[in-house]
């Protein structure tokens, strides 16, 4: 083949430091808009970005030639770096250490943007620590608890 092809979904998910309720409704759209770009940048396409005050869900395209690690490494880096210029009450922002993502089907990417889209109700019904508990489980990812949360 002259070219490569390799369409990888990822819905990835991660929190702010501590957990602590930093994306304030005044920012939110501002920073996914952001995020949203960084993926640009690395070659990635953004599909849905939504997220409560405490953490964040984006379900997107990996680019071929972007590890994991790398590519989330720099959506983290280049947002945290962002957000601390929109104002002084964002001059400690984080993220948490780690993150979870996990492969997503072709034929189930409306699914879980439509999921990902309807953040604030479903977190109506369910903490984002069941959430992610709940997601370890669905994909059989053996975690201990103890190194879930900063």
């Amino acid at each position: 083949m002259p070219h490569s092809i390799a369409p990888v979904y990822l819905h990835t998910v991660f929190s702010t430091k501590y957990k602590k309720h930093l994306i304030t409704p005044a920012i939110e759209q501002k920073l996914y808009k952001q995020i949203g770009g960084i993926i640009h940048k690395l070659r990635g396409i953004p599909i849905e970005i939504n997220g409560m005050p405490d953490h964040i869900h984006i379900l997107s395209t990996l680019p071929r030639t972007v590890t994991i690690a790398k590519y989330i490494e720099e959506i983290k880096k280049g947002s945290s770096k962002w957000i601390k210029t929109q104002g002084p009450e964002f001059q400690y922002f984080a993220w948490q250490g780690g993150y979870a993502t996990f492969s997503v089907s072709h034929y189930k990417v409306d699914t879980v943007a439509g999921y990902i889209k309807k953040q604030k109700g479903h977190h109506k019904r369910k903490s984002f620590e069941k959430e992610l508990i709940q997601y370890l489980e669905e994909n059989q990812i053996v975690y201990d608890e103890k190194y879930l949360w900063d």
